[in-house]
């Protein structure tokens, strides 16, 4: 099993924080990872993405040219990565604020209304939650177990308080994701 993903959208999204948390659940499993973040200086608002590996072999480079799964988060990015998902891959989007919507036909298309849904809650913060639970419906490469012990550990402990929010929220996400036919 290997999964080369990228998350790509704008900072303050929780881009890099959802790779870390993937990141640590891949760990969890005795799996081999890779987290490579990649953002602007004007962090909030700029445009912020990572690359994750997740493999059961060593992965031999952070580098990725072409992605099992691309989850994409803004327009620019959209513009940026659809044509970078291999044939038979995987891309997933949240719909707010995307105006050109993929059009590939050799690969499978979700889209999810996290953001819809975190306003719906009033609960911007679990916008991100929602994407890695839309995404981990579609591609199970880390048990549930295995991501909320990952959550756990990317959290100060501080911020534990927020763990139920953010694992209703991880279910929530993959109640809302929908294939695009």
């Amino acid at each position: 099993m290997k999964e080369e993903l990228i998350i790509a959208g704008f900072g303050g999204q929780g881009v890099l924080s959802t790779g870390k948390i993937l990141a640590y659940s891949g760990v969890m499993q005795d799996y081999e990872v890779s987290w490579l973040p990649s953002y602007g200086p004007e962090m909030r608002g700029g445009t912020a993405n990572v690359t994750v590996v997740v493999s059961d072999t060593p992965v031999s480079s952070p580098i990725v040219q072409m992605y099992d799964t691309a989850i994409i988060l803004n327009q620019q990015s959209m513009d940026k990565f659809e044509a970078r998902v291999k044939p038979g891959g995987v891309l997933i989007y949240d719909t707010n604020g995307i105006t050109h919507h993929p059009t590939r036909k050799d690969i499978e298309i979700y889209t999810i209304d996290a953001t819809a849904e975190a306003a719906r809650q009033g609960n911007a913060r679990i916008f991100n939650m929602l994407i890695l639970g839309g995404y981990l419906k579609v591609r199970p490469v880390v048990t549930m177990e295995n991501v909320y012990k990952g959550l756990k550990k990317s959290l100060p402990e501080r911020a534990w308080k927020t763990l139920p929010a953010n694992e209703a929220a991880i279910i929530r996400g993959g109640e809302i994701i929908r294939k695009v036919e």
